[in-house]
């Protein structure tokens, strides 16, 4: 059976030549044969027929402004169009190899290892996993709006030629389609005129929801069902396995933009959009349930709750019984769809709670099922159900972020009213403090009382002022964790719990409206996580919150600002350590934890295949709840796409359920001694070169020149700042725009630097590669540390580095330029000797993707070279500047 008409080289050729001819239409014959003379020669060095890029470089030097911008243009759509024909071909594979069934980590897969177990343990198994993957508004997304809705079009489209029989005028009205939305996109401005809101990052996260997501839900657990059934003796029932939540709107951390008014009108527009994609689906329902109410007999159950709609709404109710005489399916569904359409209004009998539609939904569902109708209940009602109890009435729950620091001097300034320094008082102190306040009936600050408060301290009252007023009209469930950056002592969670109880948002011992979550990301937080969670799930008032919470404590790390901090080795070693430690910890004092992952896109900031890396974890870590972040060019990678969402979340799945099988299995994981002494000489001297590195003299003046991060820092990618004060330190610096600088000047320095170093440093020591070897081999976590280090470096290319290094002052050049170099080479050979391998990397479509990218981003690179150099740029070349970062971000599909 053929599935598909085309191949990925096919796309690649005709969507290069469409634009080629695009171009040229648009532009000048000479215009296009300079793109093609660009093209030909960087081709021409990589395949060895140019002993040298100097032709190269003086064609793009001698080049007028105006066509300059031109190839910048040209390689930045080619770029775009690709990713369309790598996509398509991601489906392609998917396809393929489920239909063939040889497709790895499918739901089909995970079922049959946890059919080797008994039904108890795989009903436990299902019960305790809940996986959450959260959108971030991080701006590392480069692509305008407009882009990525006529790129999703040409996709649409790219897929009807693949997947359908056409006649040859079909096909023909196709490609026409295509060569309008290809010269639409060359007319589009690729570069945005101004910064994005708060309100343009949370619509484009809810994009994803409504578009795709909300569709792929329902197909997931049902092929899950189906595979359990398969393996597993007796009737389980999948319970809720995923939900969404989003950053995008409710971030405030560093972000001044993101005020109560943006997170208010995010919650509106979130609820407002789940609630007429419900109102869709149970239109569409009652399409299907046009039973006749004197054939069946649809139950007392499905009658009395009928009989309750109409009680609550006569009027629709009348309605109803008039459109749908003696169909009382679709009456009940009428008055479903009056009743969501009450939600949030003034008139009563809306749904109060997003259970009262799930046990609608489940009457119908029994009801069907009672009169032999199995299948429509299968097919057309668990689904909805599936996607109620997945996106709720919010369509995805937002998380609240500060700054621990904005915390503590709002609450100084407010309690300098009342007479106490809070600023002077040490840590137990303040601690004392604040739990005896929460603890008391009685309120010590006044959260409207602002006009003495600064700036920052008021924005801080103000949102817990609204806090309670967003959960009683949108629901607990729509904003109930709290994240607090840069964790470093307990009372910066209690003063988060403080503020929450001035809020009316907790009332111990009863009710704690909030997950309050440390984000523990500095050396000093991690390597102190005893001390701080030990002391909270000790304190009184801290414990009562515990408890009403379930007893499960989120706690987040950060590995962006540890691999900045730490370097990559130092980093993914310190993180293992402390998860396995905050295990401990919650072991000790019967906690559930839930670990929530702040990765990037990036390698360095915690990326790279999340099967794997949930895989990876410490066994004495999986307790089935975990959370992590999506972000930036990720999310259009993962979930533009209804396939590739679907499979993503299939892999999620397949992880999880695995891990936490294992975990019950084998709850403390096993490494050999030897193994983490190894670790700890590894990352000591890693971290020390590292540190080393960044602290050296001229370091910074050298990453200033050396890479593009003067002009990261003014494109206008996200609506939060570059840097937390707008001083030039790697500190001060965040952590994306630090990535995106490196990753633009092919030098991925932040996903694999020192990790030779640390890796020489055990061998001199007296260990020895074979220790190495079988580390590699038998332990998950150093097997997936070095294969997304290879990863990092194998999209490395020291030549264009070197390019962007001769930008530096010589002195400057000289003395960190070889450096990263030799440690660069020494890693790459360290690599494939520890992983026995003769290449970097282990996947084969890595290499034909380098092989078929890099020669069209050399170009915009040494465009890009020769543009930064240039001390005074005209108005046309500075945009040029600006779109070759774009372009070099769709070529590498990754800023940060």
């Amino acid at each position: 059976m053929r599935l598909h008409n085309r191949e990925i080289r096919q796309d690649v050729r005709e969507l290069g030549a469409l634009l080629g001819d695009v171009l040229e239409d648009q532009t000048s014959r000479r215009a296009f044969e300079t793109v093609e003379s660009c093209r030909q020669a960087a081709i021409d060095y990589r395949s060895g027929e140019l002993d040298s890029r100097d032709a190269l470089i003086a064609d793009l030097r001698g080049l007028s402004p105006h066509h300059q911008r031109v190839v910048a243009r040209g390689f930045t759509t080619y770029f775009e169009l690709i990713n369309l024909a790598e996509e398509r071909e991601r489906v392609r594979t998917i396809r393929t190899e489920s239909h063939e069934g040889t497709l790895e980590d499918s739901l089909e897969t995970a079922a049959e290892e946890l059919g080797n177990s008994d039904v108890d343990t795989v009903k436990q198994v299902l019960n305790d996993v809940l996986i959450e993957p959260t959108f971030t508004a991080h701006p590392t997304e480069a692509r305008r709006k407009t882009v990525k809705s006529k790129l999703r079009t040409i996709s649409t489209e790219l897929e009807t030629l693949d997947e359908r029989l056409l006649t040859e005028k079909e096909e023909g009205q196709i490609w026409r389609d295509i060569d309008a939305e290809v010269t639409s996109l060359w007319q589009t401005p690729q570069v945005r005129n101004r910064q994005p809101e708060p309100e343009d990052e949370a619509r484009n996260v809810q994009w994803y929801l409504e578009n795709t997501l909300f569709d792929v839900v329902g197909e997931v657990y049902d092929e899950l069902a189906d595979a359990i059934d398969d393996e597993v003796e007796g009737d389980l029932e999948i319970p809720k396995l995923f939900e969404f939540r989003s950053w995008a709107g409710s971030d405030r951390d560093g972000n001044p933009y993101v005020t109560p008014e943006v997170t208010a009108n995010t919650l509106e527009r979130q609820r407002s959009v789940i609630l007429e994609k419900y109102r869709e689906e149970l239109k569409r329902l009652s399409g299907v349930l046009s039973q006749d109410g004197s054939r069946i007999d649809p139950g007392s159950d499905f009658l009395v709750s009928l009989e309750d709609d109409r009680e609550r709404l006569p009027g629709s109710a009348r309605t109803a019984e008039e459109r749908y005489p003696d169909e009382p399916y679709r009456q009940k569904l009428k008055l479903m769809r009056e009743r969501l359409q009450r939600v949030g209004d003034v008139r009563p009998g809306g749904y109060d709670e997003v259970d009262d539609l799930l046990d609608d939904l489940e009457i119908i569902a029994g009801s069907l099922r009672n009169n032999g109708a199995e299948s429509v209940a299968e097919a057309h009602v668990d689904p909805i159900r599936r996607q109620v109890a997945t996106f709720g009435f919010s369509l995805a729950s937002l998380d609240l972020r500060e700054h621990q620091q904005n915390h503590t001097d709002a609450i100084a300034e407010a309690l300098e009213r009342e007479g106490i320094d809070y600023h002077e008082m040490d840590e137990a102190e303040r601690a004392d403090l604040l739990t005896e306040a929460v603890l008391q009936e009685e309120s010590v600050i006044d959260l409207s009382e602002t006009d003495d408060l600064s700036e920052a301290s008021t924005k801080v009252l103000d949102l817990f002022a609204n806090l309670g007023d967003w959960q009683t009209e949108y629901g607990v469930n729509a904003i109930d964790t709290y994240a607090i950056s840069m964790t470093d002592e307990p009372s910066h969670v209690l003063e988060v719990l403080f503020l929450a109880d001035q809020a009316g948002v907790v009332s111990l011992p009863e009710h704690c409206g909030l997950d309050i979550v440390p984000l523990l990301e500095t050396e000093y937080a991690l390597s102190g996580a005893r001390r701080i969670m030990g002391s909270l799930f000790e304190n009184e008032a801290y414990a009562q919150a515990l408890e009403a919470r379930g007893r499960t404590q989120e706690i987040m790390l950060g590995y962006s600002d540890s691999n900045k901090e730490n370097g990559f080795l130092a980093a993914n070693w310190s993180l293992y350590k402390n998860q396995r430690r905050l295990g401990e910890i919650c072991d000790d004092h019967d906690v559930t934890m839930r670990l929530f992952h702040g990765r990037g896109g990036s390698i360095s900031r915690g990326g790279g295949p999340m099967n794997e890396a949930l895989l990876a974890l410490p066994n004495s870590t999986v307790t089935g709840q975990v959370k992590f972040t999506e972000q930036g060019e990720a999310i259009a990678e993962k979930y533009a796409n209804p396939r590739i969402a679907e499979r993503n979340i299939e892999q999620m799945v397949n992880a999880q359920l695995r891990a936490r099988l294992y975990a019950k299995e084998q709850p403390e994981e096993e490494v050999h001694d030897e193994w983490v002494e190894a670790m700890e000489t590894m990352a000591d001297a890693a971290r020390r070169e590292y540190r080393d590195l960044l602290e050296s003299d001229g370091f910074v003046r050298y990453f200033e020149q050396a890479t593009p991060i003067t002009v990261i820092e003014d494109l206008d990618l996200g609506s939060r700042p570059a840097s937390r004060s707008g001083e030039r330190t790697v500190e001060d610096l965040r952590a994306i725009p630090w990535v995106f600088s490196w990753t633009q000047s092919r030098c991925i320095l932040p996903g694999w630097y020192a990790l030779a170093t640390g890796l020489d440093a055990y061998i001199e020591d007296g260990g020895s590669i074979e220790t190495l070897q079988e580390m590699y081999e038998e332990w998950s976590f150093f097997r997936t540390t070095l294969d997304n280090a290879a990863l990092s470096l194998s999209r490395t290319e020291l030549e264009i580095a070197e390019q962007y290094a001769d930008l530096a002052d010589e002195d400057l050049r000289s003395r960190f330029f070889p450096r990263v170099t030799d440690e660069y080479e020494r890693a790459a050979e360290l690599i494939t000797t520890v992983g026995q391998r003769e290449t970097l990397h282990t996947r084969d479509w890595l290499g034909e993707n380098l092989a078929r990218r890099n020669p069209y981003v050399d170009p915009l690179n040494l465009l890009q070279v020769y543009l930064l150099d240039r001390t005074h740029r005209t108005d046309i070349e500075e945009r040029t500047l600006r779109l070759t970062v774009k372009g070099i971000a769709a070529g590498m599909k990754n800023t940060g």
